[in-house]
């Protein structure tokens, strides 16, 4: 919306077209204000700023609200306009991060006004209510970050740490928008209007004036509120430290916050892992008709925090030491934390594909993830999918609503060896995707991005070009595990060995002096679990990973006892009572 129709008085109110923008009910809007207080607003008057961080949670009882990107800037544009009953604010309320727009009252009125920390504990206590906010909250936000809206990262797609920064915002679904300074016509009047140097991109942009050059992961978290960690004391100690924030990570989170436990929880890129970048989970339990990664992870990590749980991103951990009977964890910017118990939940990276050159496109048109960013950059071109899995196949009817064409490439002769049977009818029906069974990438070409493949059919070994403007890998995946090399024992492929597994090959004399053997999720050290994908023998499900870390936790428990699951016999020979430790082996 343009100056002059806002001088007109030309201010209509969004329609609610995606449940983004909800209207409270008279009886929401009379609980909540025993909560907040009633305040008359002026035109013009600014209820929050871009780049700042939530005070209030703001709901408008009459008057008008215009939320606008970039206010007072170059690429200012409205994103959408409130009237009576609607609420303000979007997901960085509830998660403690700068907002990503501002908001100007249009037409004077009156707003609800309750403290932050307040509307959060509402949330959390009220189910209607909580979910009425939480949808909207995510749907703004997806809003966001297809509008382009946030910070902007000016950096050549050539450039390694440009590819880092778009990565840390795609993955912490942060809104922004990438410059390209080789084919952005923008490029150059950003680089004249901040005195840039090429040589010095990347950099940041936010709010016209907030300049970062190319900033690392933790300085671009500490500019939008997200809670990157700050050097701690050498004696700071938690009850249970979680190493990784995927579906394993945030459950442990969870489940120790709500009993009790000091619990922290670290990763080195985002909250998520590998279950935020799918765009549709249908076989999760209590999601009949299905729940996007994104959403199912943003649910997770309000839920942590509801509880207490301390969560840090980036913080990614370079060693275990264990020290009396606890854990020094240490982190790569060389602060430490003792722990009492650890949960290993870093979860795996998917591997990369081994074809001569194409390490030059990754992050330019090959990516190993399909999220909003990635497809966005690929709109109504055709692209391909590798790989037979869930994952896979997931991101093909994902790109398939962006994309003119998929091509899904599968090793095997049956798309059913690996994939759910759900996702293969799904897959096998849509007419944008094209399945090529034993088929595997042999060359790509492009000069300064992906522009066709090269692919061979396994079985009679002729060869054919595929003209795609992008390349999605999804072909295993191998765990985050290479700082616990010689700290506790992992599988011939690197995953971490736990329960019978691990007691088969660890310190007897370590275990004598607890009187039990590793419990089922325990590591060949006392009191460190693994759970989720990083676990040798896991089944490699968003489910299954959520009840590990869950189970992980209650073994933190029986770990902090010093009872373990071995059943031995009591004094004078007695068993324990009906209901004690059992045994697991």
């Amino acid at each position: 919306m343009s100056t002059a129709e806002h001088e007109k008085g030309a201010v209509r109110e969004t329609p609610d077209r995606y449940g983004a923008f909800p209207r409270l009910t008279p009886e929401q809007l009379e609980d909540l204000s025993a909560h907040g207080e009633r305040r008359r607003t002026a035109e013009g008057e600014v209820l929050y700023r871009e780049g700042e961080p939530f005070r209030e949670f703001l709901v408008i009882l009459s008057g008008t609200v215009e939320t606008l990107s970039d206010q007072g800037g170059p690429d200012e544009r409205t994103v959408a306009v409130h009237g009576p009953g609607r609420f303000l604010g979007e997901l960085g309320l509830l998660e403690g991060q700068a907002a990503f727009n501002t908001a100007v009252v249009r037409e004077a009125g009156e707003i609800l006004a309750v403290p932050v920390e307040r509307q959060r504990a509402l949330v959390g206590s009220d189910p209607v209510l909580g979910d009425l906010i939480l949808r909207a909250y995510l749907g703004r936000r997806y809003l966001l970050i297809g509008l382009g809206a946030g910070f902007r990262i000016l950096g050549s797609c050539y450039s390694r740490d440009t590819l880092r920064l778009r990565e840390f915002a795609a993955r912490n679904r942060l809104p922004h928008r990438w410059v390209d300074l080789e084919r952005d016509k923008e490029a150059e009047a950003l680089l004249r209007r901040f005195a840039i140097r090429p040589e010095e991109t990347p950099v940041v942009l936010w709010q016209g004036e907030r300049l970062l050059r190319n900033p690392s992961n933790a300085e671009l978290a500490r500019l939008i509120g997200l809670p990157a960690p700050a050097p701690s004391a050498e004696n700071e100690r938690c009850e249970v430290m979680v190493v990784g924030a995927g579906p394993a990570g945030l459950a442990a989170a969870v489940y120790g916050a709500s009993d009790g436990l000091t619990t922290v929880t670290v990763d080195a890129v985002a909250t998520g892992g590998q279950a935020a970048t799918s765009s549709r989970i249908e076989n999760y339990l209590g999601f009949p008709s299905g729940i996007s990664g994104g959403e199912l992870i943003e649910r997770a990590v309000l839920q942590a925090h509801k509880f207490g749980a301390r969560l840090m991103v980036p913080a990614e951990v370079s060693a275990l030491t264990p020290q009396d009977d606890e854990y020094i964890v240490t982190f790569t910017d060389g602060s430490r934390t003792r722990a009492g118990a650890v949960v290993l939940a870093s979860g795996v990276r998917y591997r990369r594909l081994e074809v001569p050159g194409i390490d030059r496109l990754e992050g330019i048109s090959v990516y190993y993830a399909a999220t909003v960013h990635e497809a966005g950059l690929c709109r109504a071109d055709p692209v391909a999918v590798v790989g037979g899995g869930n994952s896979a196949g997931q991101a093909a009817l994902f790109l398939a609503q962006h994309a003119s064409e998929v091509h899904l490439l599968v090793r095997g002769s049956d798309l059913n060896a690996d994939m759910s049977r759900y996702l293969v009818d799904q897959v096998e029906q849509h007419p944008k995707i094209e399945v090529l069974l034993h088929t595997e990438v042999r060359g790509v070409a492009g000069k300064e991005k992906l522009e066709s493949l090269t692919v061979e059919d396994n079985a009679s070994h002729e060869r054919r070009e595929l003209q795609t403007a992008a390349l999605f890998v999804f072909i295993g995946a191998r765990p985050r595990t290479e700082w616990l090399g010689g700290v506790l024992a992992l599988d011939e492929r690197g995953f971490v060995l736990t329960g019978a597994d691990a007691g088969a090959v660890a310190d007897t004399n370590r275990w004598a002096s607890l009187g039990r053997d590793p419990m089922l999720l325990e590591t060949t050290l006392p009191g460190v679990f693994a759970a989720g994908d990083v676990r040798s023998g896991s089944v490699k499900r968003v489910a299954s990973a959520t009840g590990e870390g869950a189970m992980a936790i209650r073994l933190v428990h029986e770990h902090r006892e010093r009872k373990g699951n071995l059943v031995t016999a009591g004094p004078e020979g007695r068993r324990p009572e009906a209901g004690g430790p059992v045994s697991s082996r």
